[in-house]
């Protein structure tokens, strides 16, 4: 299916959950809670469509053709 991710076009296999989605864009393995499997913190948000996903909903909310997804990434500093 076919995806825009921060306004770029991307392809993902059908069935694909935002956790598969941070999972694949961080490198990083995300469990069914939205965390981190190593315990470190991801450190990014997500919207679909306008609307922010909870991080404990990334497993439940299934992507779908045309959706599309800002990653935003959490940045500590002044």
């Amino acid at each position: 299916m076919k995806i825009k991710l921060n306004g770029e076009d991307h392809t993902l296999s059908n069935g694909a959950s935002v956790t598969t989605l941070v999972s694949h864009i961080t490198g990083r393995d995300v469990d069914s809670k939205g965390q981190a499997a190593d315990g470190r913190k991801i450190g990014v948000a997500v919207a679909r469509n306008s609307e922010v996903v909870p991080r404990s909903q990334w497993a439940a909310t299934a992507l779908a053709e045309g959706d599309e997804l800002e990653i935003v990434t959490a940045v500590q500093g002044g």
